[in-house]
């Protein structure tokens, strides 16, 4: 079965069988997913978004009828040659697929999904080996005013631009910290949006101390620094937000300088008008699956060996959830780990390609020298006000965290326990880290059995029969 016809939605079943099953279509799984079934295994590529690619590739719905697409993408010939060699391949592609748990059993694993945008109706993937490209989410640290209408994430900018062809608002300013503030300003301003400034809190000094390990990144960088001053972008460096201003929604940011230290400079303080505001402070690897696996986590990512298995027999991670590294590292990392997957499940030693053992040394290096340039502000916290909610989900503020800790709290779990920050619908993924800065202590993942909300008519459901669709 082709690529294509496994997207038609008469060639699903409650429950099908492989030998591997690659759960994420980004970069990482698409790259995996190739090199396993080009070695001889039956693949199955599972993701949730309708359209492989991941939010790297992500394309505008074909009903928009998207003259260019391309020129919304970074390496789009890379892309190119990943989607037709998908069209030709074995594998088969199960988009809408949301994968809320994976379970081991004796014969293998079993990848537990809800079908469509209602995810009310459960399918399962049956495997001997399972492969996690689960890639990454965005970071936003808190501030006053961020919960304001307006703002947004910078990767949320970017999505709604490539998926959907639409801009967030007239005026914007993006902020934050991490390369990926770069390609957000210059897609915004190219798409007609006026970006009062690109608002970035690490120093220049601190990509210069990494210079060898970042000499890959020059040319790019070079071309979007050509870019931004092509359509008049201010940058302004070593620069915070400090609040967002608005009522019902955003009218505008206070942004300020920081000292050495990472602290704001008094009296560096400036407003800018605007009506959206693109924020991001990093990305964090979505562990959640490998975590109710039992894999073990290296800090606050998996960690894998030189083939990217993990501890668990049987389970191969690469991409964003091995370390965020960007599209070129989890493409090698994908193409690494879907031979390993192939070779070891025939019984064999993998042959991954030189090329892609080469790039993901040296890509590695590159991204923990951009991780350590581009480390948030140290100080963040003390520009946090009492009255600033840190977890949206439950409405949590600021004050109700240090009031806990003035009752004696010491680490995020008692926090949690007291005040409930981290308790809804996300279940700390985007409030975890804030609680733990404003805490004093560092973040710990929580194994969680579900990766995502599930309804209790699924969970009652008896298990469908395993065999082929």
């Amino acid at each position: 079965m082709t690529a294509q016809a496994a997207r038609d939605p008469a060639t699903r079943g409650p429950a099908v069988r492989t030998d591997l099953v690659v759960i994420g279509a980004g970069p990482a799984g698409l790259a995996a997913s190739l090199a396993a079934s080009a070695r001889g295994a039956g693949v199955v590529l599972v993701d949730g978004a309708t359209e492989t690619g991941g939010q790297f590739y992500r394309q505008p719905a074909a009903r928009l009828g998207a003259g260019r697409p391309e020129a919304l993408h970074h390496r789009w010939r890379t892309w190119e040659r990943l989607r037709d060699g998908l069209a030709a391949s074995a594998v088969r592609v199960l988009t809408d697929h949301h994968v809320w748990c994976v379970e081991r059993t004796p014969g293998g694993f079993t990848v537990h999904a809800l079908l469509g945008p209602e995810q009310e109706e459960p399918a399962e993937v049956h495997a001997d080996a399972v492969l996690l490209a689960t890639g990454g989410y965005e970071h936003v640290l808190p501030f006053p005013g961020w919960t304001l209408p307006g703002v947004v994430t910078a990767g949320g900018a970017q999505a709604m631009l490539k998926g959907a062809l639409v801009v967030p608002g007239r005026r914007a300013v993006v902020a934050g910290t991490g390369p990926l503030l770069l390609p957000v300003a210059t897609g915004l301003a190219a798409a007609g949006v006026e970006v009062a400034a690109l608002v970035e809190s690490a120093a220049p000094g601190r990509l210069a101390r990494h210079g060898p390990a970042l000499a890959g990144k020059l040319p790019e960088g070079a071309v979007y620094a050509v870019r931004l001053l092509r359509h008049g972008v201010p940058f302004l460096a070593r620069h915070t937000v400090v609040r967002a201003h608005g009522d019902d929604r955003l009218t505008g940011v206070t942004v300020a300088a920081l000292d050495a230290t990472g602290r704001v400079r008094p009296g560096s303080e400036r407003h800018l008008p605007c009506d959206t505001l693109a924020v991001s402070h990093g990305m964090l690897a979505h562990t959640d699956l490998a975590e109710g696996l039992g894999c073990r986590l290296d800090g606050h990512t998996v960690a894998v060996d030189s083939e990217q298995r993990t501890d668990v027999p049987g389970v191969w991670a690469a991409g964003e959830a091995t370390g965020i590294g960007g599209a070129a590292l989890a493409l090698a990392e994908g193409h690494i780990a879907g031979c390993s997957a192939a070779a070891r499940l025939h019984g064999t030693e993998p042959t991954p390609a030189p090329a892609a053992l080469k790039a993901r040394t040296g890509l590695r290096k590159t991204a923990a020298a951009l991780a350590s340039a581009y480390a948030p502000p140290a100080h963040w916290p003390e520009q946090v006000t009492d009255d600033t909610v840190v977890c949206r989900c439950e409405e949590v503020t600021a004050g109700a965290v240090r009031d806990a800790l003035d009752l004696g709290a010491g680490d995020a779990r008692t926090v949690k326990l007291l005040t409930r920050a981290g308790m809804g619908w996300c279940q700390g993924r985007m409030c975890g880290t804030a609680v733990a800065g404003l805490a004093g202590c560092p973040p710990t993942p929580s194994r969680r059995p579900f990766a995502r909300p599930v309804p209790l008519g699924v969970l009652a459901r008896p298990h469908p029969q395993e065999g082929l669709s």
